[in-house]
């Protein structure tokens, strides 16, 4: 037969399905016996495409734990990945001190990839500056905000979750709350705060009924100003967690020292569904981030960016609320 037909058939583009299916298995089965795999550099230099999409990580995930707080959001980028029929790349590169970043040399490492999702905190914003100046597709998971760019994210939805969780809390009678809020001022950060602030305006509670603890060390929280804060009226606390839950064992801790009682004496809610490693394993009133959703969309958005060579996009999930059994109803 042609080598137009066997190009067609071993390329994998869109008109090797005008090939017959017949011809189509012959060529395969040809190719099996002698033993030819295709150059995936060879293709992709003729298409442009080498449907290959990376996954770029600012944080060690090796070993990965099914505890860890990102192992869920690499399950759904690596379901996704395999649905759309792509191969996928891990990018994990940490330099002298465990710095990571993705230009070495000034060369993008990622673009033996079509484009690239990116997960992690700790990340370089100047890495995202120069990715966006190269037009190079690629989607953060969680949302990420560099002044003058427009980046493309899909992000839970704090703000909507904290601001249902505020709202229940005056349901049940609560009036005066305490944040437990992270020092370092990143969008998840601000996105919960934006919560608080809106629940309340729509609750019709004053700002200062509210105690903002900003804290560098959750060992700071400690029995005394949990009995100061009863004291004053609060009877209910919302804890942001970073990706642990070492806020919630400062706060577990510190209450068994005062010798108050959760949630009967005080109410606490946690912004978010960090792993149990030391906190009692108690039904905390939380609400859960859709991690794998955001991965699985994160290579969605990505392929359409990828196609269609569209403007950045921003996509949020709801999260989901959970009762739990952590917050109680104020009596009366």
């Amino acid at each position: 037969m042609s080598q137009a037909t066997v190009s067609l058939v071993v390329s994998g583009g869109a008109l090797g399905d005008q090939v017959a299916e017949s011809t189509r298995e012959a060529v395969l089965r040809a190719a099996e016996e002698l033993g030819y795999t295709v150059n995936a550099v060879a293709r992709s230099l003729k298409s442009g495409r080498n449907r290959m999409l990376g996954l770029y990580t600012f944080e060690p995930v090796f070993p990965v734990d099914q505890r860890d707080f990102y192992f869920p959001f690499l399950l759904g980028v690596e379901e996704a990945t395999a649905a759309y029929a792509y191969d996928l790349l891990l990018f994990s590169s940490a330099g002298a001190g465990g710095d990571r970043r993705i230009y070495a040399g000034g060369v993008n490492r990622l673009k033996v990839a079509d484009g690239c999702v990116l997960l992690g905190r700790h990340l370089h914003r100047d890495d995202l500056v120069e990715l966006a100046t190269e037009d190079f597709p690629f989607v953060f998971v969680g949302r990420r905000e560099v002044p003058g760019v427009e980046l493309s994210y899909v992000a839970a939805d704090y703000v909507g979750a904290t601001s249902d969780v505020v709202r229940r809390l005056i349901r049940l009678g609560h009036r005066r709350i305490a944040y437990l809020k992270v020092t370092d001022d990143r969008e998840w950060t601000h996105d919960r705060e934006v919560g608080l602030w809106q629940g309340l305006a729509e609750s019709g509670i004053p700002e200062d009924q509210v105690r903002v603890l900003a804290m560098t060390e959750w060992a700071a929280l400690t029995a005394v100003q949990l009995r100061e804060w009863l004291a004053a009226g609060t009877t209910a606390v919302l804890v942001e967690p970073t990706d642990d839950d070492s806020a919630i064992v400062a706060l577990e801790r510190a209450a068994a020292e005062a010798g108050v009682r959760i949630p009967d004496d005080l109410s606490v809610a946690v912004l978010g569904d960090p792993e149990l490693r030391e906190a009692s394993a108690r039904d905390w009133t939380r609400f859960t981030i859709p991690r794998e959703q955001m991965g699985r969309d994160a290579v969605r958005t990505l392929l359409e960016l990828i196609d269609d060579n569209t403007s950045p996009r921003q996509v949020y999930l709801d999260c989901t609320q959970v009762p739990g059994d952590s917050v109680a109803e104020i009596p009366g």
